[in-house]
């Protein structure tokens, strides 16, 4: 339930919009310089392009917020494979499925077939690194006729339709790939909105595809500007340059009018990331004197207006069966006292890391630094936007991150993100984590095909890993998104997966 609001609301209210966010574009892509001009959307997201929206980067769930570009398969909104480019499908055996293709057009006028299937996939197989997806399973796809593909895995995957639902495997056309391994987006999707200009970090320029095969949309295009922070995103909304914002800060939530601000429960859980393989943190007792220090229920309503819930581990209550099946943490390091905390750390600084585009997180960088050097750390804070330190955060050079993870994003399914970010080799492992149980509970969840086992094993993994204290989850969200009067059909995603569809309009 959400707490009572207040805190840090007033203190933003001041902020000057920031003029020129949403500047009218230049050309006949249909952009004006009125508001929603010809009904298109003006659309501003939070975290600015990082590879040139490559679908094997941070960038995916663009394609998919903003109806660009399609998997074989999508998640209904609860959570469950449903067709996408893939109509049906059917397992065959233990490791091997086949999908029959519906008829679609990318939208640089080629068709869709199986043999644009298989490259697609295998491109991202062979990509480095990996995406997250397929940080836990090897996937060899085959064209067995111009609208079958069979797909097969080493081990068995019994949630393989959910895997291919991650935006990370959209299914572009021969144009997208290069021969250096770059791969573009760029009007070789098969969604309703085709991306026809990138200007690199700041905005881009969508116009409806009128090909698609699921209908035409109704709105003409979508017009993005990335605005990193959030108390611009949200002056953009109240001053009419944008018709959607996401990510609007807690701070600013209240100040939006009633009837644009929309509440929606996340499977975002924040947390403190602990490096366990430099630095500081390699030691157990001064990760485990850490997680004593930190108190992320002080967060709740200080840095997030009430808009969050104390962690009570990796999922939240937007994951409605994990608190039933939450197995309780065992043999977790002793905490190191203050004293040792002195004598071990003495002379050598805890590099406490986070980034801007999430407006809370510095705020909670700066409590729970407070928080830490009462247990004895000396912390210095290194604060920037994310694009900028991503290969830093990979590479291991903070000892500490303030990180916000949608932990069902990916695929749907809590084993995709547990795999990457906390097994030995998993493509998104931040904290370095390489711990044999670990791993071991992490590929019994994998393997398991009934539900409700699988959701248990999930969260006996769970307490594995925080039995490392290598991740010491401090609040699950509730994300505000901001829509402008008059806009309609705006999808609201736990999973931040979608945001606008054919559907959505400005009346």
């Amino acid at each position: 339930m959400r707490t009572t609001s207040r805190g840090l609301i007033a203190a933003l209210a001041l902020t000057p919009l920031l003029a020129g966010c949403f500047a009218p574009s230049d050309g006949g892509d249909g952009a004006g310089a009125g508001a929603g001009s010809g009904g298109r959307l003006r659309v501003a997201l939070a975290v600015p392009p990082v590879q040139a929206l490559s679908p094997y980067s941070n960038d995916a769930t663009v394609m998919s917020k903003l109806s660009v570009a399609e998997g074989l398969t999508a998640l209904d909104k609860n959570g469950t494979a449903k067709p996408a480019l893939a109509k049906s499908w059917k397992q065959d055996g233990d490791t091997t499925w086949t999908f029959e293709l519906r008829k679609a057009t990318f939208q640089d006028g080629t068709e869709l077939t199986a043999q644009s299937v298989v490259d697609a996939l295998d491109h991202a197989g062979r990509a480095e690194p990996k995406p997250r997806v397929l940080s836990d399973v090897a996937l060899t796809a085959k064209a067995e006729d111009a609208d079958t593909v069979s797909l097969t895995t080493k081990s068995p995957d019994p949630v393989l339709p959910l895997r291919l639902a991650s935006p990370a495997l959209a299914i572009l056309s021969a144009k997208a790939y290069a021969k250096d391994g770059a791969v573009s987006p760029v009007g070789t999707g098969t969604g309703p909105f085709e991306i026809t200009r990138l200007s690199g970090k700041a905005k881009a320029t969508l116009t409806r595809f009128d090909g698609y095969w699921g209908g035409k949309a109704k709105a003409p295009g979508i017009d993005v500007s990335w605005i990193a922070d959030g108390t611009a995103r949200a002056n953009a909304l109240r001053g009419g340059e944008a018709d959607i914002a996401e990510w609007i800060p807690t701070a600013q939530a209240k100040l939006l009018a009633e009837g644009t601000r929309h509440e929606v429960p996340s499977v975002r859980t924040d947390s403190l990331i602990l490096n366990t393989g430099s630095g500081l943190f390699p030691d157990a007792g001064l990760r485990a004197a850490a997680r004593e220090a930190v108190d992320g229920s002080a967060l709740v309503d200080s840095v997030f207006g009430g808009y969050a819930d104390p962690a009570e581990g990796l999922f939240g209550p937007a994951v409605p069966w994990a608190a039933d099946r939450r197995v309780k943490v065992t043999g977790r390091a002793e905490a190191a006292t203050t004293a040792q905390v002195k004598s071990k750390t003495k002379g050598r600084t805890l590099r406490l890391a986070t980034y801007t585009n999430r407006a809370e997180l510095p705020e909670a960088a700066t409590v729970l630094q407070q928080q830490l050097e009462k247990a004895g750390f000396t912390v210095k804070q290194d604060v920037r936007e994310y694009t900028q330190m991503e290969a830093d955060l990979l590479a291991g050079k903070y000892d500490a991150l303030v990180f916000s993870r949608v932990t069902l994003l990916d695929t749907g399914d809590a084993v995709d993100y547990l795999a990457s970010d906390f097994t030995s080799e998993g493509v998104y492992n931040i904290p370095g984590l390489k711990d044999a149980d670990v791993d071991k509970a992490i590929r019994a969840a994998a393997a398991e095909r009934d539900t409700e086992r699988r959701q248990e094993k999930i969260m006996k993994a769970e307490a594995e890993i925080l039995r490392t204290d290598a991740v010491l989850p401090l609040v699950h969200e509730q994300a505000v998104q901001g829509i402008a009067a008059g806009v309609e059909g705006v999808i609201l995603d736990p999973r931040e997966r979608s945001l606008v569809d054919v559907d959505t309009r400005v009346k």
